[in-house]
């Protein structure tokens, strides 16, 4: 009876994993390695793959969408603040410094905002290949049924691995047929993108002030109205 129960076992053992190893034999015929641990390398997927480049080409053109909107604010700064100093001499040294400090504080939240948008973009690129990933994972999981593998590691914290073993260049290939650049599937709803723009320096303009005789003492505004380009 015990017999029985095995032989029984055994063929129910066979037939189960009998796709795995039909797998197997077609991961053999493609010259997939046949191991259990396979090593890939996420950054070159993310850099090499039609999706992953069209991904990082729309991140590329927000940064540069924020570079020139923070080079067009350097400019209105630039010319707000000469103004200040030009309209020196028919103000009152208190007028003077209320409107100093009003142009200081606006530098200051403006530098503030971009440098929030900056921090978001870089977090919507570490979103985007997470998500990129979580993408391809289907092409990488069945790549790991052909192989018979059960592991798949991260090939830049691998100390030491055979190059027979990493299925990155195959999982590149089978990225790019089966899911090609992904029109269609964003991965930068991260991003947030602003629609309210800075306003312009006219329309945040200095507080009105009177002309008056300038007494002597009242400094000019030691502010430095650049804004760092994102990384």
């Amino acid at each position: 009876m015990r017999a029985i129960f095995l032989a029984a076992g055994l063929a129910l053992a066979m037939q189960a994993g009998a796709p795995q190893l039909a797998a197997q034999e077609i991961g053999r015929d493609l010259g997939l390695p046949d191991s259990v641990v396979l090593v890939i390398d996420p950054s070159r997927l993310f850099s090499e793959t039609q999706f992953g480049k069209r991904v990082a080409s729309e991140l590329e053109a927000e940064r540069e969408t924020l570079a020139k909107e923070n080079r067009a604010i350097e400019a209105d700064l630039v010319d707000e603040e000469q103004s200040l100093t030009k309209k020196r001499a028919d103000m009152t040294p208190r007028n003077f410094r209320m409107a100093a400090d009003a142009f200081d504080e606006k530098v200051q939240r403006i530098r503030k905002e971009q440098d929030q948008k900056a921090r978001r973009l870089a977090e919507a690129g570490d979103t985007a290949q997470r998500r990129f990933l979580s993408v391809a994972r289907p092409v990488l999981e069945t790549v790991m049924r052909e192989t018979g593998a059960s592991v798949l590691l991260d090939a830049r914290t691998v100390l030491l691995g055979a190059d027979s073993v990493d299925i990155t260049a195959e999982a590149i290939l089978r990225i790019d047929q089966t899911i090609g650049a992904g029109e269609g599937i964003d991965l930068l709803q991260a991003l947030g993108k602003d629609t309210g723009a800075e306003d312009s320096a006219q329309e945040n303009g200095i507080p009105a002030v009177e002309p008056s005789d300038m007494d002597e003492g009242a400094e000019a505004p030691a502010t430095d109205p650049s804004l760092s380009e994102p990384d």
